[in-house]
């Protein structure tokens, strides 16, 4: 009887880490950015390869993480490279990895954090399957010196009216990490959404 394989994570994982963590303050400093990633040897199913080094770099034992049904497949994965524990419940989720970023499931069931500790809202990343620069939905807000365009093709609609409903009560909220296949761009919840 063989045993299934698991897709291997980073070459080497100290160095491909660093550049990830970078990229991923890179991308959250200057909201809309769109910043290339490193490509994995191998991508584990249901994720992009851009969602797969991102989880590498940030989850770890203590960030638990729920998983849309899509991204269920990387649930072997996930706990191997990363031993992050899987929640069921939204509201225990430090990290939301949403692959199907056409079909949004209720944003409002994840923590947005409290007056306290507004650190402790779920980060949300999700998979889209592109995305542009220039056009789509405009930005303000602190790390865009006037405004920016940033449009993600394959993405449900609600999630621009939640962040722009979300502005509201920052410092609470949600940070939001948009994946195409090979790159990554950041809204956090500081974020000033027009159309």
């Amino acid at each position: 009887m063989s045993v299934p394989s698991l897709a291997t994570g980073f070459d080497d994982p100290v160095q491909d880490g660093q550049r990830v963590f970078r990229a991923v303050l890179d991308a959250m400093s200057r909201p809309g950015r769109i910043v290339p990633l490193p490509r994995l040897p191998e991508i584990p199913a249901g994720l992009h390869a851009s969602s797969a080094a991102v989880a590498l770099a940030l989850l770890d034992l203590e960030t638990p993480v729920w998983l849309d049904e899509a991204a269920s497949p990387a649930a072997k994965w996930l706990r191997f490279h990363c031993g992050s524990p899987l929640t069921a419940a939204a509201g225990d989720a430090a990290f939301a990895l949403i692959a199907d970023g056409t079909r949004l499931p209720d944003l409002d069931l994840f923590p947005i954090g409290t007056p306290d500790y507004p650190e402790r809202g779920t980060t949300l990343l999700i998979q889209v399957a592109a995305l542009a620069k220039g056009r789509g939905h405009r930005l303000r807000g602190p790390g865009i010196e006037h405004e920016t365009f940033l449009d993600a093709e394959g993405l449900d609609e609600a999630l621009w009216r939640h962040m722009a409903q979300g502005r509201d009560r920052f410092p609470l909220g949600h940070d939001v990490m948009l994946l195409s296949p090979d790159a990554l761009a950041c809204l956090p919840r500081s974020i000033i959404l027009e159309d």
